[in-house]
């Protein structure tokens, strides 16, 4: 698309940019999703994660569409997402910091609930703001279709996703004075061709990584309340245990003689 006179992409990342796309009155967003992928893989596979390739398919297309969210957003915003899909069974849930432009997440495969609809939840907290939630329902189980849902109804604008190529993501939205017609009837061979066909004045560029930042600190304090409560809970007889970490599922070994430790220290 579009080339403008470039913002720093000094760290190493994915490159989300954002356009303005003239006379239509849109906001486009677009990412190739590629070297977060690998990133991602490597994830699953240093802590022998392994989703089912149903519920893998869908968090990829989840992701893709979560970034493109934030990228459209203020830089001072936190954003977490859980969708849930009853067909299959699982929760998908992100989460990222617009600031550092971390961005990760995982699926809940298990003991997930059965509901009559899919349900969407987006938190976001902008700067010292309280957190705001919204939960919307949609139905089938296309990520993208599920957010176009949460635009019209939540955010009260509409919104297309559109996937270009097999990494490669699009998102419209709408803004005052919008073109909604056009928008509306957007097939996926002209959001390919936006950059052919319009207008566009590039904005941003912004820079996404997959990092959670989770460490055996982290995991103690989440343990902390229980191991006070009752250690024999926690712990049993066993010396150690492991635990994963609710944003990413990275697995975190914790001893014993570390938390007690630790809750001695706080």
């Amino acid at each position: 698309m579009g080339e403008s006179d470039p913002v720093n992409t000094a760290e190493s990342g994915v490159e989300a940019r954002t356009w303005f796309i003239r006379g239509r009155n849109v906001l486009a967003a677009r990412a190739e999703l590629g070297d977060l992928y690998v990133d991602y893989y490597l994830h699953l596979a240093k802590y022998r994660i392994h989703p089912e390739p149903e519920h893998d398919a869908l968090f990829k297309r989840s992701l893709a569409i979560f970034l493109l969210h934030c990228t459209s957003r203020p830089w001072n915003e936190h954003h977490a997402w859980t969708i849930n899909f009853q067909n299959p069974r699982v929760n998908v849930f992100l989460v990222a910091d617009n600031e550092s432009g971390a961005v990760t997440g995982r699926v809940f495969a298990e003991n997930v609930k059965e509901m009559p609809d899919n349900l969407f939840y987006a938190d976001v907290v902008r700067g010292a703001e309280p957190k705001r939630r919204s939960a919307v329902a949609f139905t089938g189980n296309d990520p993208l279709a599920a957010v176009e849902k949460f635009y019209l109804q939540s955010e009260q604008r509409m919104a297309r996703g559109f996937q270009i190529a097999e990494e490669d993501f699009l998102l419209l939205t709408e803004h005052p004075d919008c073109d909604l017609a056009w928008l509306q009837s957007l097939t996926s061979a002209e959001a390919a061709g936006l950059d052919q066909n319009e207008t566009l004045a590039l904005l941003e560029r912004r820079i996404y990584r997959w990092h959670c930042g989770c460490n055996q600190q982290r995991m103690m304090e989440v343990l902390a309340p229980a191991m006070r409560k009752d250690p024999e809970d926690i712990f049993g007889s066993e010396p150690k245990l492991e635990i994963c970490c609710p944003r990413c599922g990275a697995r975190h070994v914790i001893t014993r003689e570390a938390m007690e430790s630790y809750i001695d220290d706080k």
